[in-house]
C-alpha cells in the first residue's frame, strides 16, 4: 500500500528588504543572500530542514525591493501546528514569527493563501523598478545615499522623457541585457518615463512584463548619457537596433534601484499567466528561446 503524500499549501509572501548588506537575492554558498535568509527562518520556525522558495525577480547585490512576492510550498499539517493555540490564521502567526527571527533589513509584510496555480515568478503581469539620482547639490540628501546615486550633473528630463519613448514595446533587448545560455532577451517594455520627487530627486519608473540581467540598470545609463547631453535622444534607440552590448553605455551602480512592485492578474488568471509566460516568445527576425 502506497504512501499517501501529506496535503500542501502554497502561501505568497509579500516582503520588502535593504539590499546594501546582501549579495543579491540567490542564494550562494557562504554570502548572505536574501534567499539564503528567508529560507533559513523559514526552516527555523517550521522546524524542517529545508524550505524552498521561488521569487517574483531576483535582484543583483546591492538592489532594494520594497514590493518582491514570493511562493513557497508547506505542509498544512505542520503549518496549522506552528501556529498553536493563536486563534490568528496560520499563515498570520507564521508572518510575525518570521519577522521575528529575521534581521530588521528584510521584512514580511504580507502572508497569504495563493490561489490554485499561483506561481511568483511566471504568473506576473509585469514588475516596476525604480531608479533614484541625485542630480542636484539640494537634492542630496546623506541619510538616504544608500537608496540614491548621486550624480554630478544636472540632467534634462525632458530630454530623457524623448529618449525613453522610442524604446517602449516589445523589442529584443539583448544590447541592454547580460545575456545568460538559452534564456530569450525578448521583453515587452510598457513604462520607462522621468519624473522628479517633491525633494528635486529624478526618479526613472521602468516597469515591463519581465527583465533580463541588468536590463534597467543600463536602460537607466544611456538615459543619464542623454540627459548630461553628452548623446542625443535617439542615441539610447540606436543602441538597443543594433543588438549587441555597446561599452559606451554606462550600467549604473545598483543601490539606487528599487523593485517597487508586482502586477498580477485576478486568481482565476494566475495559472493561465504562468503558461502562458513559459512559452518560447518571438519577435520579428527570428525567435529567442528560454
Amino acid at each position: 500500500m502506497s504512501r499517501t503524500e501529506p496535503p500542501c499549501t502554497r502561501l505568497r509572501l509579500d516582503l520588502s528588504y535593504d539590499g546594501t548588506g546582501f549579495h543579491g537575492w540567490a542564494a550562494q554558498p557562504g554570502l548572505r543572500t536574501v534567499q539564503g535568509e528567508l529560507e533559513r527562518a523559514l526552516a527555523t520556525v517550521l522546524r524542517v530542514d529545508a524550505v524552498p522558495v521561488t521569487c517574483a525577480g531576483r535582484t543583483d547585490t546591492g538592489v532594494h525591493a520594497r514590493g518582491q512576492v514570493v511562493h513557497l510550498d508547506v505542509d498544512e499539517e505542520r503549518l496549522v501546528q506552528g501556529a498553536g493555540r493563536s486563534a490568528d490564521p496560520p499563515e498570520q502567526v507564521l508572518l510575525r514569527r518570521l519577522n521575528g527571527v529575521l534581521d530588521g533589513d528584510v521584512r514580511i509584510r504580507r502572508a497569504t493563501r495563493a490561489p490554485e496555480g499561483f506561481d511568483a515568478r511566471f504568473s506576473p503581469l509585469w514588475r516596476r523598478y525604480v531608479y533614484r539620482v541625485a542630480d542636484r547639490p539640494e537634492a542630496v540628501d546623506p541619510l538616504v545615499r544608500g537608496h540614491v546615486l548621486t550624480w554630478s550633473r544636472p540632467l534634462d528630463d525632458a530630454a530623457m522623457n524623448d529618449a525613453a519613448s522610442a524604446l517602449l514595446g516589445e523589442h529584443d533587448f539583448a544590447a541592454y541585457c547580460r545575456r545568460r545560455e538559452g534564456a530569450t532577451t525578448v521583453r515587452t517594455l510598457l513604462e520607462l518615463r522621468w519624473d522628479r520627487s517633491p525633494e528635486g530627486v529624478a526618479q526613472a519608473t521602468v516597469r515591463a512584463d519581465a527583465f533580463c540581467h541588468n536590463m534597467v540598470r543600463a536602460l537607466v545609463g544611456s538615459m543619464l548619457a542623454v540627459g548630461e547631453g553628452r548623446r542625443t535622444t535617439g542615441w539610447p534607440a540606436e543602441v538597443l537596433h543594433a543588438g549587441v552590448r555597446d561599452p559606451a553605455v554606462l550600467v549604473v551602480p545598483p543601490h539606487g534601484l528599487t523593485l517597487e512592485q508586482v502586477a498580477y492578474p485576478p486568481d482565476d488568471e494566475v495559472a493561465a499567466r504562468a503558461g502562458e509566460t513559459r512559452r518560447t516568445r518571438t519577435v520579428a527576425g527570428g525567435p529567442s528561446g528560454g
